[in-house]
């Protein structure tokens, strides 16, 4: 198939009008390479990061934007097992570390980085779920370990990533307290099975957790850019812990004596850092929980993949300037 494929694509690195929309030549899959015909695909804070130059990675260019997909096998390369033509499949982990990304009609990958897409469950929830879960169930299992009789404090639980750990510790059986910042973020929370939900703008967040949690919660989950560990830290119970996954150039203080008196742990990683086998463990459950309605996608908004560039500025707006026009994923269809 040598014919070309509509992509949002770029030359070089930069703001968001560096996004070109056009066609590119047909891509081939590799030895061990799966082609997918993406039917969905979705915006991530690192697609920005990456776009921008802020992330150091190299790209190949004219580099395909974009992390995030599902769709379906269209045909698969020499020495491909797991996976045949016709097969609906949704991933992560594209666009950087080397990898073409999957804002296009047609995107090629490894197979490992795969995952099946349940029965029932539609590629634009699919799409929604697939970095974000991924990261929250690294956080939320193989990092905090959250057990069912725990007590929960994720911050900006209608979010992206906010509302996939507000959903895995409910799936867990832990209690979960959660903030947002208007009262259709705080409705928006409650649907994702938040006990209780904090709005940040007329309430004080702090007093309310300790009225909420007397003893201090078992974990606090951070999704803002800037931790403010003087603030989190007291909140904490003993044993307490804290994960933090976002802010590339935030620099706090940390009050060393009253994290160590507590016995407390903290916990910072990066979704990308763990290999496809250790992810495989997460797609897994997040196809249970989507395959038993545990896990609903929160989904913002659908744009056409012509539409990219905006999409990024929007993306931008919310997670680096505050904007708070955006609660949940960009959803971005090729056709």
């Amino acid at each position: 198939a040598n014919g070309l494929v509509k992509a949002a694509f770029i030359e070089k690195t930069g703001e968001t009008g560096v996004i070109q929309y056009g066609q590119l030549p047909d891509p081939d899959p590799a030895v061990g390479q799966v082609l997918v015909r993406v039917n969905a695909a979705s915006v991530n804070p690192i697609d920005t990061y990456i776009r921008g130059g802020l992330a150091d990675m190299e790209l190949p260019f004219p580099f395909i934007v974009g992390s995030d997909f599902s769709g379906i096998v269209e045909a698969v390369g020499e020495g491909v097992t797991q996976w045949k033509i016709g097969d609906r499949v949704w991933g992560a982990n594209q666009g950087g570390h080397g990898r073409q990304g999957t804002f296009a009609e047609l995107a090629c990958m490894d197979e490992k980085w795969l995952h099946s897409t349940p029965e029932g469950v539609t590629d634009e929830d699919a799409a929604a779920v697939a970095l974000v879960g991924i990261t929250a169930h690294i956080g939320v299992v193989m990092c905090a370990k959250v057990q069912a009789h725990e007590t929960v404090f994720v911050i900006g639980g209608s979010g992206g990533v906010g509302s996939m750990v507000v959903q895995i510790c409910k799936a867990l059986g832990a209690r979960v307290i959660t903030t947002a910042g208007s009262g259709e973020r705080v409705a928006k929370a409650r649907t994702f099975g938040a006990d209780e939900v904090i709005h940040y703008q007329t309430e004080d967040v702090a007093t309310r957790v300790m009225e909420l949690a007397p003893e201090g919660v078992n974990v606090l989950w951070e999704t803002r850019r800037e931790a403010d560990f003087e603030w989190a830290l007291p909140l904490l119970a003993k044993h307490g812990r804290m994960v933090v996954m976002a802010g590339r150039d935030s620099r706090p203080l940390f009050p060393v004596g009253p994290f160590y008196v507590k016995d407390c742990e903290l916990h910072g990683f990066a979704m990308f850092n763990y290999s496809a086998e250790e992810q495989r463990r997460c797609g897994d459950d997040i196809n249970q929980w989507l395959s038993e309605g545990n896990l609903k996608p929160n989904v913002d908004r659908i744009m056409p993949l012509s539409d990219t560039a905006a999409a990024h500025q929007l993306q931008e707006e919310n997670t680096i300037h505050g904007a708070g026009t955006l609660a949940g994923k960009i959803i971005v269809k090729p056709n």
